[in-house]
């Protein structure tokens, strides 16, 4: 069944297209590189993408900038006015007061106690719903590709940092702070490399993208042979899918780096299956879809070796099919719960 032909705001529950009242949104994934917009159908159908770079170095203006200029850009892409959209979705890398809007914080942002809905709402007349990225893409993950396989999940999205998101009972849980799933910052080798959070030795610091490529970078530095120097033009960020490239022509760097990183993290996703006993562990994110038929395997053999067997016996290790278009579908069953006026958008799922 294609992704987009059933709806299902809770598992099991779906809703035939035709009987639905034709509604749109627009689904913003924010990322520490890049802002992914979407115009799209409550159905599933996208009509329109838009993707802008983050900017960073403008502070929280240029965040805003960025952003409303995402959400315009599909806007107008699909011809149509701010009246016709029905809410916009966003997911931001950090942990989110759902019922606010307010980034306590965002590490790879460089935000900190940050009204992102308020700010956004001065630019764009349509009501702002915010939620933690990965809590986005795993609500899009259960509802859109999984349909009702597994109860207890994991989601781990592995990108510019290490994001993570936990259904129990099907159902989101987001925690007594908002803050649930936060795989990232783990710590997992005690005086390890500093994370962006402050701390040292956090599993993002050690097997997100930007940890890899600063270790890739250092092993280049040391004048050791990489094909990286034939694969990238001079000076041209390492991402994901030149990463995938080394891999292919068996470049000894690259390789020994993506295999640490997946050792670290399949330990770390046998201590979290220990002490939660989950059915599922779902990996996403830029490094994933570059990179999971290398790494996977690998994650699963270092899972293996560290998960207690009772607990570890149930459970399946898989790569979302979605990619980064899991947060996108996440912001349809965000937007689902909006009923009356925008002070009342309070996400329930």
């Amino acid at each position: 069944m294609p992704i987009g032909k059933w709806f299902s705001p809770e598992p099991g529950i779906f809703v035939k297209r035709h009987q639905l009242k034709k509604e749109y949104i627009v689904s913003v994934d924010f990322g520490g590189t890049k802002i992914l917009a979407a115009l799209m159908s409550m159905e599933g159908e996208i009509l329109a993408k838009a993707k802008v770079a983050t900017r960073l170095d403008d502070g929280k203006r240029g965040l805003i900038e960025g952003l409303t200029q995402a959400i315009k850009d599909v806007i107008e892409q699909g011809n149509m006015k701010a009246q016709d959209i029905k809410a916009v979705s966003l997911g931001v890398p950090g942990s989110v007061n759902p019922f606010t809007g307010k980034i306590g914080t965002a590490p790879n942002l460089k935000v900190t106690n940050f009204n992102m809905k308020q700010e956004l709402a001065k630019y764009i007349d349509i009501p702002i719903l915010v939620e933690n990225d990965v809590n986005l893409a795993a609500l899009g993950i259960k509802n859109f590709e999984l349909k009702g396989k597994g109860k207890n999940i994991l989601v781990v999205f592995v990108g510019t940092g290490v994001g993570g998101a936990l259904i129990f009972d099907n159902k989101l849980y987001r925690g007594s702070d908002f803050f649930a799933g936060e795989i990232g910052h783990m710590i997992v080798e005690k005086n390890g490399p500093k994370c962006g959070c402050g701390n040292k030795g956090c599993l993002e610091a050690i097997a997100s993208r930007t940890a890899i490529v600063r270790d890739i970078k250092k092993e280049m530095k040391n004048k050791k042979s990489s094909k990286l120097y034939e694969i990238l033009p001079k000076n041209k960020p390492i991402k994901s899918k030149g990463l995938a490239l080394a891999v292919k022509k068996n470049d000894p760097i690259v390789i020994r780096e993506l295999t640490k990183a997946s050792g670290v993290l399949g330990t770390a996703l046998a201590n979290v299956t220990n002490l939660l006993n989950l059915d599922m562990i779902v990996l996403g994110g830029g490094v994933m879809e570059s990179l999971s038929k290398f790494m996977v395997p690998k994650i699963k053999e270092s899972f293996s070796k560290t998960v207690l067997s009772d607990a570890g016996r149930g459970v399946k290790i898989v790569a979302t099919k979605l990619g980064d278009d899991a947060a996108l579908y996440g912001g349809i069953v965000l937007a689902s719960e909006i009923n009356g006026e925008a002070k009342d958008n309070t996400p329930q799922v």
